[in-house]
């Protein structure tokens, strides 16, 4: 019985073994994309190389806001720019600036008077980066 074929038609058509490569290339695949998938995450949500953020603002007047902001940094070496804005009661921004924070030590604490289109409400940290354009460059 062993060596008995199926009669033809009745069963449909039997499956082709899978190629030997298909079976070597398919993990090899999957973990490249798992290797591409976990490089991402790590740019987008790992540790960031500079952090900012703002420790007190001070509305001066309807046009004029003081924003001070702690900048942490892991190149301490390294000037930074740091974009700084004001938002008006309705939520819109009201002013925004470049703040060029000099190579100092790892933690260091900025300070600048931002001037607005309406009347402010706060003042914030928008991002910072050591991408110094040359306009703000010491050198």
């Amino acid at each position: 019985m062993a060596g008995r074929a199926l009669p033809e038609g009745r069963y449909g058509k039997t499956s082709k073994p899978m190629p030997k490569w298909a079976r070597w290339s398919l993990p090899v695949i999957a973990v490249l994309l798992g290797a591409v998938v976990a490089w991402v995450g790590y740019r987008n949500l790992g540790a960031k190389p500079v952090e900012a953020k703002q420790t007190a603002f001070q509305v001066l007047d309807a046009g004029s806001v003081e924003i001070t902001l702690e900048v942490v940094r892991d190149t301490p070496d390294r000037a930074v720019v740091c974009v700084v804005r004001a938002r008006s009661d309705d939520g819109d921004e009201a002013g925004r600036r470049e703040v060029l924070v000099p190579p100092g030590p790892g933690t260091t604490f900025a300070r600048t008077v931002l001037k607005t289109s309406k009347p402010p409400v706060t003042g914030e940290v928008f991002g910072c980066s050591y991408q110094v354009p040359a306009y703000l460059s010491t050198r």
